[in-house]
């Protein structure tokens, strides 16, 4: 490890693998963006990376910021000339959109690079130096990766579902759109809403989330304050053992709900599901609530039972008002939890007129149903959870860490 830590050494290394993870990238956004062919060369990015992380040490001076310029801009221009670089580009590729990829590849490793090696300097550095450019190198890599592993799906996803049927025939890898088709590119949405009767399954997982929500909460609040407040024999054991229901896998149960519900004529009923999906949410929904009541200060609850008030008003008055972060953000969990579960409405439902959005999207999943209709499911099935998320993301931030510190 010793032997890394001197900034000619460092440099080229961390360059030369960044070049390679940013070669990538730039590769598969631009063959899913244009559809052309675009690659990464192993030897064109390691020979790019190494001079640009050279070029990006602290040299002293302007030259922090010149010479990484001059590197990029020669990389650039070998690129293009002599077609030596960090990415293949095939030969039926628009110009721009090869210069494009060019530019993309060798400005998002210099700007990358002259952050990572900010602290490094030619010669020997310190562990410290050392451990701070790596640690800079693995946030980078892991902000792309795990931003890849979300968009990329997605982008394909909204793609499909934009395409007509002949244009699916004939080139299912090829996810470039046709903006020139106008209003016709959303028609596998109006054909999902007239002839498959979506807007009844959006509308049966909406109501069914809130009722879950409501369930959720009417149980939880109380169990919850109790846990955190009162004292009453085997309350540590509760407390540590609310969320056991979570180490039994919901397959294990399947078949014996699914039994208890045909023999009680709950199977295949709204209410059914509206009565065992809180049974799957409120164990979390406790442990949640039980941490941030236990960091609000005893003392305000106190004063109002002293004030003349019941145990319940002081929840309601006081205890409730003080949570609202904290049930915002179990609120949410709780609805994306019923929103997205499909294991239970698979198993009981078998009425189409009852479905709930994912099993809905499962009966979509058929060889006579067109593919680009079961991506416009999808993306409908998505949207509106990440849209709450999203503008409710603050609440459950802060929901879930309030509590992490008493008073």
């Amino acid at each position: 490890m010793r032997l890394l830590r001197h900034g000619l050494l460092t440099g080229p290394i961390l360059g030369a693998l960044w070049s390679l993870v940013v070669a990538t990238t730039v590769a598969v956004a631009m063959s899913l963006f244009t559809g052309d062919a675009f690659r990464p060369t192993l030897w064109g990015g390691l020979l790019a990376g190494v001079a640009l992380g050279l070029s990006c040490l602290r040299f002293g001076g302007r030259q922090r910021l010149v010479v990484p310029l001059a590197v990029a801009l020669g990389l650039l221009a070998l690129s293009a000339v002599a077609g030596i670089g960090a990415l293949e580009i095939g030969d039926g590729s628009a110009p721009l959109a090869a210069w494009t990829g060019r530019v993309a590849t060798l400005g998002f490793t210099g700007l990358g690079l002259w952050l990572i090696l900010e602290e490094l300097r030619p010669g020997t550095i310190t562990r410290h130096e050392f451990e701070e450019a790596v640690i800079r190198f693995l946030t980078g890599f892991g902000y792309i990766f795990f931003t890849a592993i979300v968009l990329i799906p997605f982008y394909v996803m909204v793609m499909t579902s934009l395409k007509n049927q002949s244009e699916l025939m004939a080139n299912p890898l090829d996810f470039t759109i046709d903006l020139s088709q106008g209003i016709e590119l959303f028609r596998s949405y109006a054909e999902l809403m007239t002839e498959y009767s979506f807007g009844r399954y959006l509308w049966t997982s909406f109501y069914v989330s809130v009722l879950t929500v409501l369930i959720t909460l009417a149980f939880a609040i109380p169990g919850a304050y109790a846990v955190a407040r009162l004292r009453f024999r085997g309350q540590a054991l509760f407390s540590r053992s609310i969320l056991l229901i979570y180490m039994v896998p919901m397959i294990v149960l399947a078949l014996p709900i699914y039994i208890a519900f045909s023999m009680t004529g709950l199977r295949n009923t709204i209410f059914g599901i509206v009565l065992i999906y809180p049974v799957t949410t409120i164990p979390v929904a406790l442990y949640m609530l039980q941490g941030y009541f236990r960091g609000l200060p005893a003392e305000i609850e106190e004063a109002g039972l002293m004030d003349g008030l019941s145990r319940l008003k002081v929840i309601w008055q006081i205890t409730l008002p003080l949570s609202l972060p904290a049930l915002a953000s179990v609120s949410l969990y709780v609805f994306m939890i019923a929103w997205n579960e499909f294991l239970i409405a698979f198993m009981l439902l078998d009425d189409p007129s009852k479905y709930t959005l994912t099993r809905g999207i499962a009966s979509l999943n058929s060889s006579e149903v067109p593919r680009q209709h079961l991506m416009a499911g999808s993306v409908i099935a998505t949207v509106p959870i990440m849209v709450l998320f999203l503008g409710l993301e603050r609440f459950m931030t802060k929901g879930l860490t309030a509590g992490s510190v008493k008073g």
